[in-house]
């Protein structure tokens, strides 16, 4: 089944690059396009898109606005958010608002398709380079959870993975990696939002920067 995309982006540029390298597969389709976070609203109701893929700095209305603007409205699609390695606090507020993806623009062709099926899946995907950026950018950054905010501590195994799900890995490929069944990664992950209070990896990924765990 074909994903149908909506492509925001306030450069023209940078939405006909997007558009040319997905009209090379034929998983995903470029259903409509805009150049600001207002625009993503209009689409919405319109085409009512499987995903949303959205630059994070435009005029009038930015990507985590705009994600909260859709949120407002009922919108329940995922949005992928478009960044580049200055983008820190940004990245953040869309984390916070909600945002499924977090791509770089010089991101490939393959990793593209693979970020848009895994949100439309109910998935999230953050790119590794993005979560080394965050945590080099935010290296000085004091936390803003009160210390009365502090989770029950995870252990080393959930901290591995923890930092594994920062890099996009899924749990098969998590499993893969520390040579464990996807049963016990589930079982991990499952642990770790708790410990965090938070109902999705995404959220998990944003406290565990902010409190300092991935370092």
């Amino acid at each position: 089944m074909t994903i149908r995309l909506a492509l925001i982006d306030d450069q023209t540029l940078v939405r006909e690059g997007i558009r040319g390298l997905l009209e090379l597969t034929d998983k995903v389709e470029v259903v409509a396009e805009g150049d600001d976070g207002d625009r993503a609203l209009d689409i919405a109701r319109q085409y009512a898109p499987d995903v949303i893929l959205m630059d994070m700095r435009m005029p009038r209305m930015n990507g985590a606005e705009a994600i909260e603007a859709l949120t407002a409205a009922g919108f329940a699609m995922p949005v992928i958010i478009l960044t580049t390695f200055d983008d820190h606090e940004q990245v953040l507020d869309s984390m916070r608002a909600g945002a499924k993806g977090y791509l770089l623009k010089d991101v490939s062709l393959e990793n593209l398709v693979r970020a848009i099926e895994s949100v439309a899946n109910g998935k999230t995907m953050i790119q590794p380079a993005i979560t080394e950026s965050l945590l080099k950018g935010l290296a000085d950054k004091p936390a803003d959870f009160a210390a009365g905010d502090m989770p029950e501590p995870l252990t080393p195994r959930e901290t591995e993975v923890i930092r594994l799900m920062a890099g996009g890995y899924s749990n098969k490929e998590i499993s893969t990696a520390m040579s464990k069944s996807e049963g016990t990664i589930k079982n991990h992950v499952s642990n770790i939002l708790a410990k965090l209070a938070v109902r999705d990896r995404t959220r998990a990924v944003l406290k565990a920067i902010e409190l300092g765990i991935l370092s």
